[in-house]
């Protein structure tokens, strides 16, 4: 039996989770909330992480009925994400892997998503939708990496529903993109909104000037709703993302369809991606929002994959890089 405990701390949420052998045994996690209308800076998140850290340790351990002796290996998520709160979590994971006297591994952020993804679905060889606040990839693996074939050549499509939520002065709580979504069930009209999709990838930063500037008008004439916005702008994003997972299905002869990260809890965009598949006879493999929105139980998943076949990441590399490509990463553990 082969137990890791995986600290995450990429962006505002702070994760230690604990897995054996395929079973989750702890996942808890904090979220560092700001007031509507402002995002969350680097240094505010990693002060929420450094406050919270400890507690969530002692949580997970606890919850797993299991002490560090029990432990094979600390993960920690070297990248990518923003700078100061991945080094907040770096050094908690780096201390404990020295005073516990465990080995250490630096994992991939996108990575702990796929295969945390692949875990819970069961899906054996999905193309994977990666859509979060910090990433928008499709990427399917090949020859041992998970190859890039289409993404985002600007902001993320999370990140551009949350900077649309700060527009519209939207809770943080629990996320914009959860608050918008309940938004957009209530939205009557389909207000024309610029699609970008450019071969295998899409652009979202002129959608979101547009829609800004769209909001100001429209919400000030009366032509349409907050709700009609938020149901337009969903139905835009996701139907470019449908089209160019669909677009990396028929290069890669795939028949199913795995999608992971934080938007990938929206219902909607689930029931867009199934249609989809359906047309194509192949499968959808989605999660809920346990495994969807980061956590510390991802981590721990792709370092017990990583550990078991033979990675461990020396003390003097134990560094974070803010910028760390999905495709950067030779995938050891899979024929």
């Amino acid at each position: 039996m082969t137990v890791v405990i995986g600290f995450e701390g990429s962006a505002n949420k702070i994760g230690v989770g604990i897995m054996r052998d395929g079973t989750v045994l702890a996942n808890p996690r904090r979220t560092y909330i700001t007031p509507p209308g402002q995002g969350f800076q680097p240094s505010d998140t990693a002060r929420h992480h450094r406050a919270c850290v400890l507690d969530v340790l002692q949580e997970a351990l606890q919850e797993a009925q299991i002490t560090p002796q029990d432990i094979d290996c600390v993960a920690y998520t070297k990248g990518p994400g923003m700078g100061a709160p991945l080094l907040t979590v770096a050094i908690v994971a780096r201390t404990v892997a020295q005073l516990w006297k465990k080995p250490l591994l630096g994992v991939n952020h996108c990575i702990g998503h796929i295969e945390m993804g692949r875990l819970i679905t069961g899906a054996q060889n999905p193309t994977v939708l990666y859509v979060s606040g910090g990433n928008t990839q499709v990427i399917a693996y090949s020859e041992h990496r998970y190859q890039i074939f289409g993404e985002t050549i600007d902001i993320a499509v999370g990140n551009c529903l949350d900077r649309f939520a700060r527009v519209l002065k939207i809770s943080n709580d629990p996320s914009p993109g959860y608050n918008i979504e309940q938004m957009a069930k209530k939205g009557k009209k389909f207000v024309e909104l610029p699609y970008t999709v450019k071969g295998m990838d899409a652009s979202f930063s002129g959608i979101l000037s547009y829609i800004e500037e769209a909001a100001h008008k429209m919400l000030l004439s009366g032509n349409c709703t907050p709700e009609d916005l938020c149901f337009s702008l969903q139905e835009t994003l996701f139907s470019m993302l449908v089209e160019i997972t669909e677009r990396a299905m028929a290069h890669c002869g795939s028949q199913e369809v795995l999608i992971v990260g934080g938007v990938g809890c929206n219902v909607r965009l689930q029931e867009m991606m199934a249609i989809m598949c359906k047309e194509r006879g192949a499968r959808l493999f989605a999660t809920d929002e346990r495994f969807c929105i980061d956590n510390g139980a991802m981590i721990a998943q792709a370092g017990w994959e990583m550990f078991r076949s033979g990675q461990t990441t020396p003390l003097e590399q134990s560094w974070i890089t803010q910028r760390y490509r999905t495709d950067e990463v030779e995938v050891t553990w899979r024929d």
